[in-house]
């Protein structure tokens, strides 16, 4: 009898043993995972409470000594919303959507804040959007991507402008808004995370590669890097870029229905003659307006960034 209880016993402390093992590297997997995270601030637009997404890579829990590359993503215009309820609509495109939806593992913690509605929300490809159209990160595996938008335009050559002074610098109600946000937003990252203060990247789609554009020049020893993506840059933009050396890769589609890709080349052309020679100009000859999904599905803008560091000061 004694020996059939203690081999009960036994059996029994085994098992607890086998379940806490069995749990331990969940744990351990669950504690090592990414996170998306929803922070406050007072917008200094319209002085209303909003939030911004902040996402920390794999392995920022556990490397608390390690000072990681931020990379502030601004959005297009279809993804404007109130920065509340409507914020999730930024997960749609962009840097956040490869790391977040599509899980992979991208060392930066990327930074996405919410542009105002301003005016715009009577646009067909705002009114008409739905949360139905939000990804969802998937408990396992991930969503299929998009297919790209389809076009049925020729492949044509860039045609020659040599004056751009009757063309704006910037789009309607664009980032330049929201300047004193994204400076609010980024010393706020700063002060709450384990952030390096040389590896701060900006990129941006469409919209958001006009304020990317505006932001660096507005800023220009701010950044380690800029990446605007569809969003051509004004030549009046490029004097401070030029004189501070500001590294950028330009990416601009070929086929774009939405963004007038001759528009380009003045701007780097400018900035050639100023005498900044640390800049990349992709023509996505092939790719329609949404060529940011081929440039950040990718792996080279990344690995770029990474080697852009800022001299210590």
């Amino acid at each position: 009898m004694k020996q059939q209880l203690a081999a009960g016993v036994l059996a029994i402390v085994l098992m607890v043993l086998v379940a806490c093992d069995s749990r331990v590297p969940a744990q351990r997997q669950l504690e090592s995972d990414a996170k998306l995270l929803r922070l406050d601030y007072q917008s200094s637009i319209d002085n209303l409470p909003r939030q911004y997404f902040v996402y920390l890579p794999v392995g920022y829990q556990q490397e608390s000594d390690k000072q990681w590359p931020v990379l502030l993503f601004l959005h297009g215009n279809g993804e404007r919303g109130n920065g509340l309820d409507e914020l999730d609509y930024t997960l749609i495109h962009g840097p956040l959507y490869e790391a977040w939806v599509q899980k992979r593992e991208l060392p930066f913690i990327i930074v996405v804040p919410q542009l105002p509605m301003f005016d715009m929300g009577q646009l067909p490809y705002i009114a008409n959007r739905s949360p139905a159209d939000i990804p969802q990160r998937l408990t396992d595996g991930v969503p299929p991507r998009p297919d790209s938008f389809p076009s049925s335009a020729p492949i044509a050559p860039a045609a020659a402008v040599t004056d751009m002074s009757t063309v704006p610098a910037l789009l309607p109600d664009g980032w330049e808004t929201a300047e004193l946000d994204l400076l609010l937003i980024l010393q706020q990252v700063q002060a709450k995370f384990h952030t390096d203060p040389t590896r701060l990247y900006l990129t941006g789609i469409s919209y958001g590669g006009f304020g990317s554009w505006f932001m660096a020049s507005q800023h220009p020893q701010l950044f380690a890097a800029v990446a605007p993506v569809v969003g051509w840059g004004h030549p009046d933009l490029m004097p401070p870029i030029a004189q501070a050396q500001t590294p950028l890769w330009v990416f601009a589609a070929g086929r774009d229905s939405a963004i007038n890709k001759d528009y380009f080349y003045p701007g780097i052309e400018t900035l050639r003659q100023l005498g900044h020679y640390n800049v990349r100009f992709s023509m996505l000859e092939q790719a329609e307006h949404d060529a940011w999904r081929q440039v950040y599905a990718g792996q080279d803008l990344y690995d770029w960034l990474l080697q852009r560091q800022k001299p210590v000061e």
